[in-house]
């Protein structure tokens, strides 16, 4: 088990089913309080915690919550603005409420890109931007090329296909993706959620069925084996907070051909396969050129390159500096 620094504790509540708890290890005796009761309304409220260290204290929420004791630095981290640009009604304004009354109440603010800053400052201009550090995601480990595999775990013979990560909302451009395939003789992997019944009505209309296969929601392991035979990501999302999948893909050596939007000209490195508009013509242009083997290792070298810039190990030594900054100014 990990050591944590004597000063780290959390609250938890562990009833929550979520997938990225399950993956780590909190000693008992870093739990301040572990109570799941009516998690679905206490996580829009504030925490309440008393006063247990001398002095003040560092509370970074993972998900836009305050501290309102008086001995409480709070941390706030800005992850992107979806809901502001993609949704409406009432699950906007209860989340836009959250968001923004955790920026506000914040002491300190990190941005997960320079987009995420940019959006930050326009939906809440008033905001000090000195108090706003960027601080990049990492990225897993467990991406990276591979020299062999068993050809059987893949659902299409390497290199023969398209892989799409992700959420499939209108803005993550997924018709587009297909549309794009259709002039192509690649076949496409969807990894994520199960295909909706729309989803598989617009595909059987648009794709022979031998051509597509929706993997669900993988693990990191069978993931990087799927990038790695993949002929390359396609990531046409009209916006990302940061873009993960993209760095991902090019930790494993994958190629990546993504729209030049929100964050991803800025996290991607190489910019020679970034879409500058959503068009049929010019995405099957680049897949064209992916073929030409000089080209796709050029991509190749770069991306795993750029990748080398995002690790979590980066992000929390960034993180730590935040924290001591807090602490000094206390």
């Amino acid at each position: 088990m990990k050591e944590f620094p004597a000063y780290a504790h959390f609250i938890d509540y562990d009833a929550w089913n979520n997938i990225f708890r399950k993956q780590l290890e909190l000693p008992t005796d870093k739990i301040i309080f572990s109570d799941a009761s009516f998690f679905k309304l206490k996580r829009y409220l504030p925490v309440h915690i008393k006063s247990f260290l001398p002095g003040s204290f560092i509370f970074h929420s993972s998900y836009y919550r305050i501290c309102p004791n008086k001995n409480a630095i709070n941390i706030t981290t800005v992850h992107d603005f979806t809901y502001e640009y993609f949704r409406k009604g009432l699950s906007r304004s209860v989340h836009c409420w959250q968001k923004y009354k955790a920026i506000r109440n914040a002491d300190y603010i990190i941005c997960i890109s320079e987009n995420t800053k940019r959006d930050l400052l326009k939906f809440i201009p008033n905001t000090d931007e000195n108090k706003i550090s960027v601080i990049y995601n990492g990225v897993s480990e467990e991406y990276f090329p591979l020299v062999k595999i068993n050809e059987e775990e893949l659902p299409f013979p390497a290199y023969s296909y398209l892989i799409f990560v992700g959420g499939r909302s209108l803005y993550k451009n997924f018709k587009f993706a297909v549309e794009a395939i259709i002039h192509s003789t690649l076949n496409l992997v969807i990894v994520g959620d199960p295909l909706s019944p729309e989803e598989i009505i617009f595909l059987k209309s648009r794709l022979p069925e031998k051509r597509y296969k929706c993997v669900g929601r993988v693990n990191n392991q069978q993931l990087n084996i799927l990038y790695n035979r993949a002929f390359c990501l396609f990531y046409p999302s009209a916006y990302e907070g940061f873009g993960i999948p993209v760095i991902e893909a090019q930790k494993a050596g994958c190629p990546v051909i993504a729209y030049a939007a929100s964050s991803i000209p800025e996290i991607i490195g190489d910019k020679r396969l970034l879409l500058s508009h959503l068009d049929i013509t010019l995405a099957v242009e680049y897949l064209n050129r992916l073929k030409e083997q000089n080209f796709r290792k050029q991509i190749i070298t770069t991306g795993l390159k750029n990748a080398f810039r995002f690790s979590w190990d980066n992000t929390y030594q960034e993180t730590l500096k935040v924290y001591a900054l807090a602490q000094k100014k206390k």
